[in-house]
């Protein structure tokens, strides 16, 4: 009998081993609200994390009992998101600007503005004085300005400011002179704004762009000071990817060297500048789908910006009659474009804010979408959409790429360049939501805050962050918490064909998520913005 017994202990002794023996990750996070962001939405207790990616999610039981780690970390029940990701915003750009320009954001008047120059140019001394974010919405009289003053204040300086929109410049007479632009200028998709039989600096669109394509361009060393204080930040406010609106060859491939070399740890989605050489050196390529990087989309315009009137509009705007804005490309154009991104694989995402830009780009796809499709062709923006127009999103499966923030910042003033009947169809993000079932979104930052926080608040609560107007801003258009974290997570992933490696807290995919101090999902709307990050972690 004790053999027996012997024998037997023998062989269940291994098995019970065996039974007890837990799979070793990385990273186990417990005791946690974790939204999974899954197409049930479900919630889940804890996850395990392994190589960059989860490996199992589930309640703390069975994640505990199955899995151990070196790193555990008891979330102490705070709320846990896929990492928060930008569906459209200025990356690049973004970062340049934290080391390079003076910024001119939230200006109450002109004269603060020629005040936070002084500021910059004492602090930062250059050949040429910079600065972006001016809004003369929020001065009194809301009138552009007049390089007059910046022959006072910096005489014989080279001056560029850029609007906050990015659609529109400020420039001294040093940078007329050096741009050939007099009262007799003409260029297509652009125009200078003359007053008294001169030019009073102020730039539009492709006029704009011209002036600002003489500024220097920055050394590498500083580029990539810049890009590492952008991911710095973006981490800080929980997000984890960006996809960058229009990027040079050079450009994007610092990011990719970057990366590589690991200092660089932020997903760049990158889309690429729509003229050939950078075209077709991508496109020969196909479809660039790294660990960090993704090329597959290229960034046109169809018009300017609704604050600065380059908005392309069907009919004039109504506090300015006589004026519908500005297509900035032919048609030529826009069909080249079109039919090259077509034939390699590539999607085409352009910025079309009036409801004439919108409906002139959509006529446009629909020459080469035909229908219902898997290509995800975007239209950036999308503010205003005509009543006939919105329909065409979903016959042709044209994604909505919106930004909510782009709608607080405008419902003061939007009304009184659309008129009462056109405002009712515009930053109509559930209408447009409603025509494929998704929509991405992003900041357009500098133009708006980098915070995705602020992103969700914007898209649910459609107010100022001191709760004003009360009542928000036309909030049948508003979306639902669940939309709304979907927006900023998923749906961006889905936009840029990501959804299989990204944007939800699945086995499988790259873990990537935020904890934050409290539940968006849960917390009351005037609770949202005070939500602060614990920590921000990319795979």
């Amino acid at each position: 009998m004790k053999n027996v017994i012997r024998a037997l202990c023998a062989l269940t002794l291994p098995l019970m081993v065996c039974c007890n023996q837990k799979n070793t990750v990385d990273l186990i996070v417990y005791n946690a609200n974790v939204y999974t962001v899954d197409d049930a939405f479900t919630k889940a207790q804890a996850f395990a994390v392994k190589d960059g990616k989860f490996v199992a999610v589930g309640d703390d039981e069975t994640i505990l009992g199955q899995y151990a780690a070196p790193e555990m970390l008891d979330a102490q029940g705070d709320a846990v998101y896929p990492g928060f990701m930008d569906g459209h915003c200025h990356f690049t750009g973004y970062g340049e600007n934290l080391v390079r320009w003076a910024d001119l954001k939230g200006c109450a008047s002109f004269d603060e503005v020629i005040a936070r120059l002084r500021v910059h140019d004492s602090l930062y001394p250059a050949e040429w004085l910079l600065g972006r974010g001016w809004d003369q919405n929020l001065w009194p009289g809301a009138a552009f300005p007049d390089n007059a003053r910046l022959a006072e204040a910096f005489p014989g300086r080279k001056v560029l400011l850029t609007r906050v929109d990015g659609h529109a410049v400020l420039v001294s007479d040093e940078v007329l002179t050096l741009a050939g632009i007099t009262p007799a200028t003409r260029m297509e998709g652009g125009k200078a704004l003359v007053s008294g039989g001169r030019c009073t600096g102020v730039l539009l669109d492709n006029l704009a762009d011209a002036a600002k394509a003489l500024v220097p361009k920055m050394e590498t060393a500083q580029r990539i000071q810049a890009l590492m204080k952008a991911q710095e930040n973006c981490m800080a406010v929980g997000l984890t990817s960006v996809t960058d609106a229009g990027l040079d060859i050079a450009t994007i491939e610092l990011i990719d060297s970057l990366q590589q070399a690991g200092s660089l740890a932020m997903h760049v989605n990158a889309m690429v500048n729509p003229d050939d050489s950078t075209m077709d050196h991508f496109m020969r390529q196909g479809v660039i789908d790294k660990e960090r990087l993704t090329v597959r989309s290229v960034k046109i315009y169809a018009d300017g910006a609704l604050g600065s009137r380059g908005a392309k509009l069907l009919q004039p705007y109504s506090d300015d009659p006589g004026n519908t804005g500005l297509m900035l490309e032919n048609d030529t154009f826009y069909r080249h474009v079109c039919q090259k991104a077509y034939d390699a694989g590539y999607q085409v995402c352009c910025h079309a804010i009036g409801d004439g830009g919108v409906h002139h780009i959509l006529d446009i796809y629909a020459e080469y979408l035909k229908g219902q499709n898997d290509l995800r062709w975007r239209i950036e923006h999308s503010q205003v959409v005509a009543e006939s127009d919105f329909r065409r999103y979903g016959d042709y499966s044209v994604v909505p790429s919106i930004q909510t923030t782009h709608c607080t910042s405008d419902m003061d003033w939007a009304g009184d360049r659309l008129g009462g009947d056109r405002i009712r169809n515009a930053y109509a993000y559930q209408r447009l939501l409603q025509q494929n079932g998704w929509v991405v979104n992003g900041t357009d930052f500098p133009i708006e805050d980098i915070s995705p926080i602020l992103t969700f608040y914007a898209a649910v609560a459609r107010k100022h962050p001191d709760g004003t107007p009360a009542e928000g801003f036309q909030m049948d258009n508003a979306l639902t918490r669940e939309q709304a974290l979907r927006s900023i997570t998923l749906w961006v992933a889905r936009g840029c064909f990501l959804e299989g490696r990204k944007g939800s807290i699945e086995a499988g995919k790259d873990a990537d998520f935020v904890i934050l101090d409290r539940d968006l999902m849960t917390v009351a709307e005037s609770d949202i913005l005070n939500a602060k990050v614990k920590r921000c972690h990319i795979h």
